[in-house]
């Protein structure tokens, strides 16, 4: 299992707009793929939106988000899960 942290930080009074694409187009867009297991979308009180998709194998990038919504391109790590 590999899990991938996508983070972005909204433009201005951009957070709906942007929030509404991750959740209507981004993401569906990964639901589909038959490596995606699941993701969860979290938003913050500074303009930010975090995605955290799990995979079986071969994460997948999200698109390029609209750039009139965005302050920065978006930052991605993945991680595995720990043993303990």
């Amino acid at each position: 299992m590999i899990a991938r942290m996508w983070e972005i930080r909204a433009l201005g009074s951009g957070l709906d707009e942007l929030l509404t694409w991750v959740c209507d187009v981004a993401v569906p867009g990964l639901e589909v793929l038959p490596q995606h297991v699941s993701s969860d979308v979290y938003s913050s009180t500074d303009k930010r939106i975090v995605v955290i998709s799990r995979w079986r194998h071969s994460p997948q990038h999200l698109p390029d988000p609209p750039a009139h919504l965005v302050a920065r391109s978006p930052h991605v790590w993945d991680f595995t899960p720990v043993d303990r």
